[in-house]
């Protein structure tokens, strides 16, 4: 057997096994890729929330069929006989990039796309392109709200509060923090307490996969108070924290973005961290101005050894 032989028998056999890999293995039509300057879990929560703004303008019903963490979402998306999967892959580049991977399959037209996709500049092609490059700019212009500096380890300050415990999805911490504001604010003005700090959230219990937090509301106080015995308001030292630190500067509902980013560092770095967090809020967002000149200092705790 020649030499020119053996190359187009060794081509032909590459040439195969890449055609039934691309049609038969692979499971999207057509990927897009691009970069951007947030955290890992900020693309995630983003594209959750832009999910649900494709319903309201685009009637687009997108549902999860799997996440995992904060680098990986797989969607089903319908709308009339249209029946679309979307996978998203998001992984930090380094502190402050991330990477995101789009795989999208047409489950009616899928031999299809994926014979024409790489050639022409299809309906199918052109219809992906919008629809990422609009959320990238909706992304865009959310990171534009707000910012978040690492500071690196550092240690809380001991403080005694009085508190209230709640329960809520991560998206709805702010609200739920204003929603039961009058209750504590009210009870320490009846009882003649006095606030003499910022309020703080302490994070208890941070579940990652479900994206539910238990967190105390807490507004600190003398540590002479007297104690009043009561069924919701209840009264501890905050225990000096040592941790990954951050300062997020924005509207205090999306505090979470420092989260992410201390997360993403603490990856990085290979810095184990606890599911748990501490916020120092040290604006008052009830006075209004412009919110990114709201500071809020964040400590993530080093996991226990």
């Amino acid at each position: 057997m020649t030499v020119r032989k053996k190359i187009i028998i060794v081509c032909s056999a590459f040439l195969s096994l890449f055609l039934i890999w691309y049609l038969f293995v692979k499971k999207t039509d057509y990927c897009i890729s691009f970069k951007v300057n947030a955290a890992t879990g900020t693309v995630f929560q983003g594209i959750q929330e832009w999910s649900v703004l494709q319903l309201e303008k685009e009637k687009e019903k997108y549902t999860i069929v799997e996440k995992r963490n904060f680098d990986f979402i797989k969607q089903e998306m319908k709308k009339g006989a249209v029946q679309m999967e979307y996978t998203w892959d998001i992984t930090a580049i380094n502190d402050s990039v991330t990477k995101v991977n789009v795989g999208i399959k047409d489950r009616n037209h899928s031999w299809y796309n994926k014979l024409t996709a790489p050639f022409f500049n299809t309906d199918f092609k052109q219809e992906q392109i919008k629809k990422v490059i609009d959320f990238k700019k909706g992304l865009s212009e959310h990171l534009k709200n707000f910012k978040v500096r690492i500071d690196g380890e550092g240690t809380s300050e001991e403080t005694f509060v009085a508190y209230i415990n709640l329960k809520s999805i991560l998206q709805e911490k702010g609200q739920t923090m204003i929603r039961n504001d009058a209750m504590i604010t009210g009870f320490l003005f009846e009882n003649k307490i006095k606030i003499i700090g910022r309020p703080y959230v302490e994070i208890t219990n941070w579940d990652l996969d479900q994206e539910t937090i238990d967190f105390n509301y807490c507004f600190p106080i003398d540590k002479n108070t007297k104690i009043i015995e009561n069924e919701v308001v209840k009264f501890k030292t905050l225990a000096a924290v040592k941790g990954l630190k951050a300062t997020y500067f924005g509207n205090f509902r999306t505090s979470d973005r420092a989260w992410f980013a201390l997360l993403d560092y603490a990856k990085k770095h290979n810095i184990a961290l606890e599911n748990k967090v501490l916020e120092n809020f040290l604006s008052n967002p009830f006075n209004g101005g412009n919110e990114l000149e709201w500071e809020t200092r964040i400590i993530v705790p080093f996991a226990s050894k």
